[in-house]
């Protein structure tokens, strides 16, 4: 049994706390919505959530420093856009023991992805923990109710890999070590953008006869591509793309219709702009501000790619949901 500490109390955190808890092992849950905690702690479910998942047992707190005080393991279940707040937070309260497992994946507007820039700051900090970045087709829903789910945990430290799988594979949950972190982390950032361009397709449907699987197929297989010519530019080893991490992750991201981004890209598809889109979404699409920062970090870096700026050009309002298909396939 180990004790686990869950930062950030959404749809993701929430589906990993269940998960450990029927695996028995000790789990507390931070979060700052009041509304979140308060449902936890009275009726044992996240009722803004995920509202059919019992969750017995689960120590609930608003205090980071309690959350982590006894626990082995620190998971970062947390939005890019705070994350690196988040550590700064508690990096005050960490041991020489604590294992960090990033679970948000992408670049940062510093330069780097977000798990490179847990290790500086803690580096800064003269704190020594490692970091590991937990990836793969992991739709939280499906992992709370139990539906057979793998993923990777990869590290630079293959030792560090290993005793977290060992730790933290499930009946249910299955986990595979692996030593490309950086890959990992980049197409679990880059498959949000190909899952936003697909979910365009399914808006489409909604609203007129251009839309469909097909149509979708397409898009999916567009982006892949892209992704493998793409991502080993920025330093992924290419095995990463066909496994957990890569393709796993970018189908399932893209085809569920638990998918946030994929559900996002819907709305975009029948005609909603960004602001009218995202303001009918209570959870965070991170498939917006990838778009944005890869776009950024390729402009850096003398790169292009077409299958980014163009998907840009539809979020910001400069070509419509039709266009932007059309010209992602040509």
């Amino acid at each position: 049994m180990s004790h686990i500490a869950i930062l950030g109390l959404g749809n993701w955190g929430t589906a990993l706390a269940k998960t450990w808890l029927d695996a028995k092992h000790e789990i507390s849950g931070w979060t700052v919505e009041k509304d979140v905690y308060e449902s936890i702690t009275s009726n044992s479910i996240n009722e803004k959530y995920l509202p059919n998942v019992k969750l017995t047992n689960l120590y609930t707190t608003m205090r980071i420093e309690e959350c982590i005080d006894k626990a082995e393991i620190i998971v970062l279940a947390l939005p890019s856009s705070v994350i690196l707040d988040v550590v700064e937070e508690i990096i005050p309260f960490l041991r020489p023991s604590h294992v960090l497992v990033d679970l948000a994946k992408g670049l940062t507007s510093e330069g780097g992805t977000i798990s490179e820039n847990i290790i500086k700051l803690l580096r800064t900090k003269e704190k020594l923990n490692p970091v590991a970045v937990l990836t793969g087709p992991t739709i939280a829903p499906e992992v709370a109710k139990g539906v057979i789910t793998t993923a990777l945990i990869a590290c630079n430290d293959e030792a560090i890999a290993n005793k977290l799988v060992q730790r933290l594979t499930t009946e249910h949950l299955i986990l595979h070590p692996a030593d490309d972190p950086l890959g990992a982390e980049l197409w679990g950032a880059y498959k949000n953008i190909v899952a936003v361009a697909c979910g365009i397709s399914d808006g489409l449907k909604k609203v007129t006869d251009k839309g469909g699987d097909n149509l979708k197929a397409a898009i999916f297989a567009k982006g892949f591509s892209e992704g493998c010519l793409l991502l080993p530019e920025l330093g992924a080893k290419p095995s990463t793309a066909f496994g957990p991490a890569g393709i796993g992750d970018l189908y399932v991201t893209a085809a569920s219709p638990y998918g946030r981004n994929r559900t996002l890209g819907e709305k975009l598809g029948t005609g909603l702009n960004l602001d009218e889109a995202l303001s009918e979404m209570h959870m965070v699409s991170e498939g917006v501000s990838a778009t944005f920062k890869f776009h950024q970090k390729l402009e850096l870096m003398g790169l292009k790619n077409k299958f980014i700026s163009i998907l840009k050009k539809l979020l910001d309002d400069e070509i419509d949901a039709q266009t932007c298909i059309t010209e992602l396939l040509n």
